[in-house]
């Protein structure tokens, strides 16, 4: 990227205009002069010739420079276009006869994925242009009318935590949620006023009385925690013991980063918060086109490669080749058929032998040729079994 900002930066030096549109404007005043002149009098020949010899003299020197600015800037745009196209090589778009994304329904799909998107976003005036629109056309999205009002509320629960440091909308809102929370195991309540007290203990309070409300709020927030998280607790308020010198005590960690802190526990509360709503923490669009923008390079290569071998593409509910993804886009584990090599599917499930090897539902089938009761041998172990015997896996 090093080539393709030096020529941005060139372009930038090179693209000002003001001596170009400067060179201009001398030459649209000596135009509206010489022709002042010759309107004057235009009977007289002589002057009018005069008047243009003149007025030739005057701006073929503009023209002149007009150009060389012109061709530098010129140069400027051409080099970075070229760095441009270097870099970002264009590839042409793989033709297919499979076109998931066309019909009626997906395409109210894609809409609805676009307008709950834009409310996720926290765009609450472009979600409702784009669903008032959408309904002009006769498209019903499916968007429910208070996911608005709750997502508004997310993100003036999270001004707070972010801006104003203040947590105290957010732990309400974990008291009034926390029979769903404990539903789901979570430890949101906990985290916030875990963050509470580390905020108080390093001095966050305005007037320098945070360490004294630090315990304070300790005696009277984590007594209703002590049953699952006593031994988080006490290490919390032993740190007072060493208040002079916190960052050289054995509890040092707890106290390290607290802008770190305020991140990770937006994003908890963001993660729970869409959780009750019965949504992902990020949005499935972007999701989506991330992954999608991360295994196109490999699949257009892959086109290419197919298109040379003159073969097809046979599936359309499995990818030719393997893309490797970042963790946090893996959602579910899949498993590769040891001997076939092919991925299991629900029409074609892994299936788990009595040995414990597991293979898929096809190529247990190709071994019991003879029928579910004809013994087979499992292709890793000297282990005999029947077809029978085989229990089916579920990922």
């Amino acid at each position: 990227m090093e080539s393709l900002q030096k020529e941005h930066d060139r372009l930038l030096n090179k693209s000002n205009l003001s001596k170009p549109l400067a060179s201009i404007d001398k030459i649209l005043s000596a135009l509206t002069t010489a022709r002042a002149q010759i309107s004057s009098d235009p009977t007289n020949t002589t002057a009018t010739v005069i008047t243009l010899a003149k007025l030739q003299n005057q701006i073929n020197p503009t023209i002149a420079h007009l150009n060389d600015d012109q061709k530098e800037i010129h140069s400027a745009l051409t080099k970075y276009g070229k760095a441009l196209d270097k870099k970002f090589k264009a590839a042409a778009s793989a033709s297919t006869d499979y076109e998931p994304l066309n019909g009626d329904r997906e395409s109210g799909l894609i809409n609805r994925a676009i307008a709950m998107h834009l409310i996720r976003e926290g765009s609450f005036d472009v979600a409702s242009m784009f669903l008032q629109e959408a309904e002009e056309k006769g498209e019903m999205l499916d968007v429910e009318d208070g996911l608005t009002r709750e997502f508004r509320d997310l993100y003036d629960i999270l001004d707070a935590m972010k801006v104003r440091r203040d947590l105290g909308p957010a732990i309400q809102w974990a008291r009034n949620k926390a029979t769903s929370l404990d539903a789901r195991g979570s430890n949101l309540e906990f985290e916030l006023c875990r963050l509470q007290y580390i905020w108080y203990f390093m001095g966050g309070e305005i007037g320098g009385v945070g360490n004294k409300r630090a315990l304070e709020y300790a005696r009277k927030e984590f007594v209703r925690f002590q049953d699952k998280y006593l031994p988080e607790i006490q290490k919390l308020i032993t740190a007072f013991a060493f208040l002079r010198d916190i960052h050289t005590s054995p509890y040092a960690h707890l106290f390290s980063d607290p802008e770190r802190m305020w991140t990770d526990v937006s994003r908890s509360f963001t993660k729970e918060f869409c959780s009750l709503l019965g949504l992902s923490a990020e949005s499935p669009l972007y999701i989506a086109a991330t992954a999608g923008a991360i295994a196109l390079p490999t699949l257009l290569k892959m086109t290419s490669i197919m298109k040379e071998k003159n073969t097809a593409w046979s599936t359309v509910n499995e990818l030719p080749v393997e893309i490797p993804l970042p963790p946090r886009y893996q959602f579910h584990s899949i498993f590769v058929c040891p001997v076939s090599k092919d991925q299991t599917t629900e029409t074609n499930p892994p299936m788990m032998l009595p040995c414990g090897h597991v293979i898929a539902q096809d190529s247990l089938h190709r071994l019991a040729k003879g029928g579910s009761q004809v013994t087979l041998k499992c292709p890793y172990c000297p282990k005999e079994s029947t077809a029978v015997q085989a229990k089916r896996v579920y990922l």
